[in-house]
Protein backbone atom coordinates (compact mmCIF):
# COMPACT_ATOMS: atom_id res chain seq x y z
CA UNK A 1 0.00 0.00 0.00
CA UNK A 2 2.88 2.36 0.78
CA UNK A 3 4.36 1.76 -2.68
CA UNK A 4 1.02 2.58 -4.31
CA UNK A 5 0.80 5.83 -2.34
CA UNK A 6 4.34 6.81 -3.43
CA UNK A 7 3.53 6.09 -7.07
CA UNK A 8 0.27 8.07 -6.81
CA UNK A 9 2.11 11.06 -5.34
CA UNK A 10 4.73 10.86 -8.10
CA UNK A 11 2.03 10.88 -10.80
CA UNK A 12 0.29 13.90 -9.24
CA UNK A 13 3.53 15.84 -8.68
CA UNK A 14 4.65 15.10 -12.24
CA UNK A 15 1.77 17.17 -13.61
CA UNK A 16 2.06 20.06 -11.19
CA UNK A 17 0.35 22.74 -13.27
CA UNK A 18 -2.70 20.66 -14.17
CA UNK A 19 -2.92 19.31 -10.62
CA UNK A 20 -2.86 22.85 -9.24
CA UNK A 21 -5.63 23.93 -11.63
CA UNK A 22 -7.77 20.96 -10.54
CA UNK A 23 -7.15 21.68 -6.85
CA UNK A 24 -8.05 25.35 -7.36
CA UNK A 25 -11.22 24.32 -9.19
CA UNK A 26 -12.31 22.09 -6.30
CA UNK A 27 -11.31 24.73 -3.73
CA UNK A 28 -13.35 27.44 -5.46
CA UNK A 29 -16.34 25.10 -5.68
CA UNK A 30 -16.11 24.13 -2.01
CA UNK A 31 -15.49 27.71 -0.86
CA UNK A 32 -18.41 29.24 -2.72
CA UNK A 33 -20.64 26.34 -1.74
CA UNK A 34 -19.88 26.96 1.94
CA UNK A 35 -20.49 30.70 1.56
CA UNK A 36 -23.77 30.18 -0.32
CA UNK A 37 -25.01 27.62 2.23
CA UNK A 38 -24.10 29.91 5.15
CA UNK A 39 -25.89 32.87 3.59
CA UNK A 40 -29.03 30.96 2.61
CA UNK A 41 -29.22 29.07 5.90
CA UNK A 42 -28.68 32.29 7.83
CA UNK A 43 -31.47 34.01 5.93
CA UNK A 44 -33.78 31.08 6.55
CA UNK A 45 -32.96 30.91 10.27
CA UNK A 46 -33.50 34.66 10.61
CA UNK A 47 -36.84 34.44 8.82
CA UNK A 48 -38.05 31.53 10.97
CA UNK A 49 -36.90 33.32 14.13
CA UNK A 50 -38.86 36.43 13.20
CA UNK A 51 -41.83 34.22 12.34
CA UNK A 52 -41.66 32.56 15.75
CA UNK A 53 -41.17 35.82 17.65
CA UNK A 54 -44.03 37.72 16.00
CA UNK A 55 -46.77 35.19 16.66
CA UNK A 56 -47.85 32.89 19.48
CA UNK A 57 -46.37 29.40 19.41
CA UNK A 58 -49.82 27.94 20.09
CA UNK A 59 -53.10 29.78 19.49
CA UNK A 60 -56.34 28.49 21.00
CA UNK A 61 -59.60 29.95 19.69
CA UNK A 62 -63.24 29.38 20.53
CA UNK A 63 -63.70 27.47 17.25
CA UNK A 64 -64.09 23.72 16.87
CA UNK A 65 -61.95 21.89 14.36
CA UNK A 66 -64.88 19.65 13.52
CA UNK A 67 -68.57 20.50 14.11
CA UNK A 68 -70.22 18.68 17.02
CA UNK A 69 -72.18 15.57 16.14
CA UNK A 70 -75.93 16.06 15.95
CA UNK A 71 -78.42 13.88 17.88
CA UNK A 72 -79.65 12.28 14.63
CA UNK A 73 -76.10 11.12 13.86
CA UNK A 74 -75.85 9.50 17.27
CA UNK A 75 -79.13 7.59 16.82
CA UNK A 76 -78.91 6.67 13.14
CA UNK A 77 -75.62 5.37 11.82
CA UNK A 78 -76.58 6.13 8.21
CA UNK A 79 -77.50 9.76 8.92
CA UNK A 80 -75.22 12.48 7.55
CA UNK A 81 -75.87 16.18 8.02
CA UNK A 82 -74.27 18.82 5.80
CA UNK A 83 -74.71 22.55 5.39
CA UNK A 84 -75.78 22.97 9.00
CA UNK A 85 -75.55 26.59 10.09
CA UNK A 86 -73.95 26.76 13.53
CA UNK A 87 -75.79 28.63 16.23
CA UNK A 88 -74.22 31.95 17.11
CA UNK A 89 -72.40 31.56 20.40
CA UNK A 90 -71.04 34.75 21.95
CA UNK A 91 -69.87 33.03 25.12
CA UNK A 92 -66.38 32.43 23.69
CA UNK A 93 -64.31 29.81 25.49
CA UNK A 94 -66.50 28.13 28.08
CA UNK A 95 -65.19 28.25 31.66
CA UNK A 96 -62.05 30.25 30.78
CA UNK A 97 -60.78 30.38 34.38
CA UNK A 98 -60.54 26.60 34.60
CA UNK A 99 -58.94 26.37 31.15
CA UNK A 100 -56.30 28.98 32.02
CA UNK A 101 -55.56 27.36 35.38
CA UNK A 102 -55.12 23.97 33.72
CA UNK A 103 -52.81 25.39 31.04
CA UNK A 104 -50.64 27.32 33.47
CA UNK A 105 -50.27 24.17 35.54
CA UNK A 106 -48.26 22.26 32.93
CA UNK A 107 -47.41 24.39 29.89
CA UNK A 108 -43.64 25.20 29.84
CA UNK A 109 -44.11 28.83 28.90
CA UNK A 110 -46.33 31.90 29.19
CA UNK A 111 -50.13 31.93 28.72
CA UNK A 112 -52.28 34.99 27.98
CA UNK A 113 -55.99 35.37 27.28
CA UNK A 114 -57.70 38.02 25.18
CA UNK A 115 -60.96 38.98 23.53
CA UNK A 116 -60.71 39.90 19.86
CA UNK A 117 -63.62 41.74 18.27
CA UNK A 118 -64.09 43.40 14.92
CA UNK A 119 -65.03 47.06 14.91
CA UNK A 120 -64.38 50.52 13.53
CA UNK A 121 -62.09 53.26 14.84
CA UNK A 122 -63.35 56.79 14.19
CA UNK A 123 -61.66 60.16 14.42
CA UNK A 124 -62.45 63.51 12.78
CA UNK A 125 -64.89 61.99 10.32
CA UNK A 126 -62.57 59.18 9.24
CA UNK A 127 -63.27 55.49 9.78
CA UNK A 128 -60.78 52.62 9.83
CA UNK A 129 -61.74 48.97 10.25
CA UNK A 130 -59.82 47.30 13.04
CA UNK A 131 -59.49 44.29 15.28
CA UNK A 132 -60.10 45.57 18.79
CA UNK A 133 -58.13 43.29 21.12
CA UNK A 134 -58.76 43.26 24.84
CA UNK A 135 -55.75 42.07 26.81
CA UNK A 136 -54.44 41.62 30.32
CA UNK A 137 -51.26 43.79 30.25
CA UNK A 138 -49.32 41.62 32.71
CA UNK A 139 -50.02 38.36 30.87
CA UNK A 140 -49.67 39.94 27.41
CA UNK A 141 -46.12 41.04 28.13
CA UNK A 142 -45.04 37.40 28.28
CA UNK A 143 -46.45 36.34 24.90
CA UNK A 144 -46.45 39.39 22.62
CA UNK A 145 -43.36 41.09 21.17
CA UNK A 146 -45.42 44.20 20.48
CA UNK A 147 -44.51 45.56 23.90
CA UNK A 148 -41.05 46.43 22.49
CA UNK A 149 -42.31 48.04 19.26
CA UNK A 150 -43.58 51.39 20.49
CA UNK A 151 -42.45 54.57 18.79
CA UNK A 152 -44.51 56.85 21.04
CA UNK A 153 -45.86 56.11 24.48
CA UNK A 154 -45.45 52.61 25.86
CA UNK A 155 -47.33 49.40 26.48
CA UNK A 156 -47.21 50.03 30.23
CA UNK A 157 -49.62 52.94 29.87
CA UNK A 158 -52.36 50.38 29.25
CA UNK A 159 -51.73 49.02 32.73
CA UNK A 160 -52.62 52.40 34.23
CA UNK A 161 -56.29 51.65 33.60
CA UNK A 162 -58.95 53.96 32.28
CA UNK A 163 -60.05 54.22 28.67
CA UNK A 164 -56.61 54.01 27.10
CA UNK A 165 -55.98 52.48 23.68
CA UNK A 166 -52.85 51.48 21.79
CA UNK A 167 -52.88 51.66 17.98
CA UNK A 168 -50.38 51.29 15.15
CA UNK A 169 -48.67 54.32 13.70
CA UNK A 170 -50.10 53.53 10.25
CA UNK A 171 -53.64 53.56 11.63
CA UNK A 172 -52.93 56.85 13.40
CA UNK A 173 -51.64 58.32 10.14
CA UNK A 174 -54.76 57.25 8.27
CA UNK A 175 -56.98 58.74 10.95
CA UNK A 176 -54.90 61.88 11.32
CA UNK A 177 -54.69 61.29 15.05
CA UNK A 178 -51.75 61.46 17.41
CA UNK A 179 -50.67 60.56 20.90
CA UNK A 180 -53.13 61.88 23.47
CA UNK A 181 -56.04 62.34 21.05
CA UNK A 182 -59.44 60.84 21.83
CA UNK A 183 -60.86 58.42 19.28
CA UNK A 184 -64.11 56.45 19.14
CA UNK A 185 -64.26 52.66 18.92
CA UNK A 186 -67.47 51.17 17.52
CA UNK A 187 -68.14 47.44 17.96
CA UNK A 188 -69.98 45.17 15.53
CA UNK A 189 -73.06 45.42 17.75
CA UNK A 190 -73.14 49.20 17.31
CA UNK A 191 -71.98 50.11 20.80
CA UNK A 192 -69.40 52.93 20.84
CA UNK A 193 -66.94 54.18 23.42
CA UNK A 194 -64.29 56.89 23.53
CA UNK A 195 -60.64 56.01 24.15
CA UNK A 196 -57.51 58.07 24.58
CA UNK A 197 -54.47 57.11 22.48
CA UNK A 198 -51.79 56.14 25.00
CA UNK A 199 -49.23 54.66 22.62
CA UNK A 200 -48.31 54.15 18.96
CA UNK A 201 -46.53 50.95 17.88
CA UNK A 202 -44.73 49.95 14.70
CA UNK A 203 -44.17 46.25 14.06
CA UNK A 204 -43.24 46.51 10.39
CA UNK A 205 -46.24 44.35 9.45
CA UNK A 206 -48.76 46.55 7.64
CA UNK A 207 -51.76 44.41 8.56
CA UNK A 208 -51.02 44.88 12.26
CA UNK A 209 -49.89 48.50 12.16
CA UNK A 210 -53.06 49.68 10.43
CA UNK A 211 -55.56 47.08 11.62
CA UNK A 212 -55.04 46.35 15.33
CA UNK A 213 -55.95 48.29 18.46
CA UNK A 214 -55.29 47.15 22.03
CA UNK A 215 -57.43 47.98 25.05
CA UNK A 216 -57.91 46.50 28.50
CA UNK A 217 -59.72 43.17 28.49
CA UNK A 218 -62.55 44.55 30.60
CA UNK A 219 -63.07 47.46 28.19
CA UNK A 220 -63.21 45.09 25.22
CA UNK A 221 -65.81 42.94 27.01
CA UNK A 222 -67.94 46.01 27.72
CA UNK A 223 -67.60 47.35 24.17
CA UNK A 224 -68.57 44.05 22.56
CA UNK A 225 -71.23 43.32 25.21
CA UNK A 226 -69.65 40.01 26.15
CA UNK A 227 -69.21 40.10 29.90
CA UNK A 228 -66.32 37.97 31.27
CA UNK A 229 -65.79 36.37 27.84
CA UNK A 230 -62.55 35.56 26.05
CA UNK A 231 -62.26 33.98 22.61
CA UNK A 232 -58.53 33.41 22.31
CA UNK A 233 -55.68 32.03 24.41
CA UNK A 234 -52.11 32.48 23.26
CA UNK A 235 -49.13 30.46 24.45
CA UNK A 236 -45.43 31.32 24.18
CA UNK A 237 -43.22 28.29 24.84
CA UNK A 238 -39.64 28.05 26.04
CA UNK A 239 -39.03 25.58 23.19
CA UNK A 240 -40.94 26.55 20.01
CA UNK A 241 -40.42 23.06 18.56
CA UNK A 242 -42.68 21.65 21.30
CA UNK A 243 -45.65 23.59 19.93
CA UNK A 244 -47.29 20.67 17.99
CA UNK A 245 -47.30 18.41 21.07
CA UNK A 246 -48.72 21.17 23.29
CA UNK A 247 -51.39 22.02 20.71
CA UNK A 248 -52.40 18.36 20.34
CA UNK A 249 -52.76 17.82 24.09
CA UNK A 250 -54.63 21.11 24.56
CA UNK A 251 -57.10 20.41 21.78
CA UNK A 252 -57.74 16.90 23.07
CA UNK A 253 -58.46 18.20 26.59
CA UNK A 254 -60.35 21.45 25.92
CA UNK A 255 -62.00 20.54 22.62
CA UNK A 256 -61.23 23.93 21.08
CA UNK A 257 -59.06 24.40 18.01
CA UNK A 258 -55.40 24.74 19.02
CA UNK A 259 -53.02 25.64 16.22
CA UNK A 260 -49.24 25.42 16.49
CA UNK A 261 -47.13 27.94 14.61
CA UNK A 262 -45.84 25.15 12.34
CA UNK A 263 -49.40 24.36 11.25
CA UNK A 264 -50.26 28.03 10.75
CA UNK A 265 -47.22 28.47 8.48
CA UNK A 266 -47.17 25.04 6.85
CA UNK A 267 -46.95 26.37 3.28
CA UNK A 268 -44.03 28.66 4.17
CA UNK A 269 -42.09 25.84 5.84
CA UNK A 270 -42.70 23.59 2.83
CA UNK A 271 -41.32 26.33 0.58
CA UNK A 272 -38.19 26.48 2.74
CA UNK A 273 -37.68 22.72 2.31
CA UNK A 274 -37.89 23.11 -1.48
CA UNK A 275 -35.45 26.03 -1.22
CA UNK A 276 -32.94 23.83 0.64
CA UNK A 277 -33.26 21.08 -1.98
CA UNK A 278 -32.49 23.62 -4.71
CA UNK A 279 -29.53 24.97 -2.72
CA UNK A 280 -27.89 21.58 -2.25
CA UNK A 281 -28.62 20.63 -5.86
CA UNK A 282 -26.64 23.69 -6.95
CA UNK A 283 -23.82 22.70 -4.58
CA UNK A 284 -23.73 19.21 -6.12
CA UNK A 285 -23.67 20.73 -9.62
CA UNK A 286 -20.70 22.94 -8.69
CA UNK A 287 -18.80 19.93 -7.37
CA UNK A 288 -19.69 17.93 -10.49
CA UNK A 289 -18.12 20.62 -12.67
CA UNK A 290 -14.99 20.54 -10.49
CA UNK A 291 -14.95 16.76 -10.88
CA UNK A 292 -14.49 17.07 -14.64
CA UNK A 293 -11.10 18.69 -14.03
CA UNK A 294 -10.03 15.74 -11.90
CA UNK A 295 -11.35 13.31 -14.51
CA UNK A 296 -9.32 15.08 -17.19
CA UNK A 297 -6.10 14.82 -15.17
CA UNK A 298 -6.50 11.14 -14.22
CA UNK A 299 -7.46 10.23 -17.79
CA UNK A 300 -4.34 11.98 -19.09
CA UNK A 301 -2.15 10.23 -16.55
CA UNK A 302 -3.53 6.78 -17.42
CA UNK A 303 -2.95 7.49 -21.12
CA UNK A 304 0.62 8.71 -20.63
CA UNK A 305 1.51 6.01 -18.09
CA UNK A 306 0.18 3.10 -20.13
CA UNK A 307 3.63 1.46 -20.42
CA UNK A 308 4.24 2.01 -16.71
CA UNK A 309 0.94 0.30 -15.99
CA UNK A 310 1.92 -2.63 -18.19
CA UNK A 311 5.25 -3.00 -16.41
CA UNK A 312 3.60 -2.83 -12.99
CA UNK A 313 1.06 -5.49 -13.92
CA UNK A 314 3.86 -7.66 -15.32
CA UNK A 315 5.64 -7.36 -11.97
CA UNK A 316 2.58 -8.74 -10.19
CA UNK A 317 0.33 -5.75 -9.45
CA UNK A 318 -3.30 -6.85 -9.59
CA UNK A 319 -6.16 -5.03 -11.31
CA UNK A 320 -7.45 -3.98 -7.88
CA UNK A 321 -4.08 -2.30 -7.22
CA UNK A 322 -4.38 -0.32 -10.45
CA UNK A 323 -7.88 0.82 -9.59
CA UNK A 324 -6.77 1.72 -6.09
CA UNK A 325 -3.77 3.70 -7.45
CA UNK A 326 -5.72 6.05 -9.70
CA UNK A 327 -8.66 6.26 -7.32
CA UNK A 328 -6.25 7.47 -4.62
CA UNK A 329 -4.93 10.12 -7.02
CA UNK A 330 -8.44 11.45 -7.67
CA UNK A 331 -9.41 11.47 -4.00
CA UNK A 332 -6.10 13.13 -3.05
CA UNK A 333 -6.79 16.01 -5.44
CA UNK A 334 -10.35 16.27 -4.08
CA UNK A 335 -9.13 16.24 -0.46
CA UNK A 336 -6.49 18.93 -1.12
CA UNK A 337 -9.09 21.06 -2.89
CA UNK A 338 -11.50 20.59 0.02
CA UNK A 339 -8.95 21.79 2.57
CA UNK A 340 -8.14 24.93 0.60
CA UNK A 341 -11.88 25.32 -0.08
CA UNK A 342 -12.56 25.32 3.65
CA UNK A 343 -10.12 28.21 4.08
CA UNK A 344 -11.70 30.07 1.16
CA UNK A 345 -15.20 29.36 2.44
CA UNK A 346 -14.35 30.57 5.95
CA UNK A 347 -12.85 33.76 4.50
CA UNK A 348 -15.92 34.40 2.34
CA UNK A 349 -18.32 33.77 5.23
CA UNK A 350 -16.30 36.05 7.50
CA UNK A 351 -16.29 38.77 4.83
CA UNK A 352 -20.06 38.47 4.34
CA UNK A 353 -20.58 38.67 8.10
CA UNK A 354 -18.79 42.05 8.11
CA UNK A 355 -21.10 43.57 5.48
CA UNK A 356 -23.15 46.36 7.02
CA UNK A 357 -26.09 48.21 5.54
CA UNK A 358 -28.69 50.65 6.75
CA UNK A 359 -32.44 50.06 6.88
CA UNK A 360 -34.72 53.02 7.40
CA UNK A 361 -37.73 51.89 9.40
CA UNK A 362 -38.65 53.77 12.53
CA UNK A 363 -35.15 55.17 12.40
CA UNK A 364 -31.85 54.25 10.83
CA UNK A 365 -30.68 50.90 12.09
CA UNK A 366 -27.34 49.35 11.16
CA UNK A 367 -27.86 45.75 10.16
CA UNK A 368 -25.63 42.83 9.17
CA UNK A 369 -26.31 40.04 6.73
CA UNK A 370 -27.79 36.97 8.46
CA UNK A 371 -25.05 34.33 8.40
CA UNK A 372 -25.24 30.78 9.77
CA UNK A 373 -21.91 29.46 11.08
CA UNK A 374 -22.21 25.69 10.85
CA UNK A 375 -19.51 23.04 10.46
CA UNK A 376 -22.13 20.92 8.70
CA UNK A 377 -21.82 23.19 5.64
CA UNK A 378 -18.10 22.43 5.44
CA UNK A 379 -18.68 18.70 5.80
CA UNK A 380 -21.38 18.65 3.12
CA UNK A 381 -19.29 20.65 0.65
CA UNK A 382 -16.25 18.44 1.27
CA UNK A 383 -18.43 15.34 1.00
CA UNK A 384 -19.75 16.42 -2.40
CA UNK A 385 -16.19 17.25 -3.50
CA UNK A 386 -14.75 13.90 -2.40
CA UNK A 387 -17.65 12.00 -3.97
CA UNK A 388 -17.12 13.82 -7.28
CA UNK A 389 -13.36 13.22 -7.06
CA UNK A 390 -13.87 9.52 -6.32
CA UNK A 391 -16.16 9.08 -9.33
CA UNK A 392 -13.84 11.13 -11.55
CA UNK A 393 -10.87 9.00 -10.47
CA UNK A 394 -12.66 5.64 -10.62
CA UNK A 395 -13.69 5.80 -14.28
CA UNK A 396 -10.17 6.11 -15.72
CA UNK A 397 -8.84 3.79 -12.97
CA UNK A 398 -11.23 1.08 -14.13
CA UNK A 399 -10.05 1.51 -17.70
CA UNK A 400 -6.40 1.39 -16.65
CA UNK A 401 -6.95 -1.80 -14.66
CA UNK A 402 -8.31 -3.56 -17.74
CA UNK A 403 -5.30 -2.75 -19.95
CA UNK A 404 -3.50 -5.84 -21.29
CA UNK A 405 0.23 -5.49 -20.52
CA UNK A 406 1.26 -7.75 -23.42
CA UNK A 407 -0.54 -5.58 -25.98
CA UNK A 408 0.95 -2.40 -24.50
CA UNK A 409 4.53 -3.72 -24.44
CA UNK A 410 4.24 -4.98 -28.02
CA UNK A 411 2.98 -1.56 -29.09
CA UNK A 412 -0.60 -2.61 -29.88
CA UNK A 413 -3.22 0.12 -29.78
Amino acid sequence: MRLILEIAFTHIAGRGRQTLVAIVGVAVGVGFSVAMAALMQGGQDDFVEQLINTMPHVQITDERRTPPRQPAEEVFGAAAISGLRPREDRRGIINPTAALTWLRGWVPGQVAENLKAQGVIRYAGRDVGASIIGVDPDAERGVSPIVEDFVQGSFDRLRAGGNNILIGDTMASRLGAGLGDTITAVSSTGLSRNFKIAGLFHTGTTARDEGEAYVLLKNAQILSERANAINEIRIKLADPNAAPAVAKRTEAELGYKAMAWQEANESILEALVVRNVIMYTVVAAIMLVAGFGIFNIISTITHEKARDIAIMKSLGFAEADMRRLFLIEGVAIGAAGSLFGWLLGFSLVYALAQVRFELATTGQEMTRLPIAWSFLHYLLAAGFALASAAVAGYLPARRAAKLNPVDIIRGAT
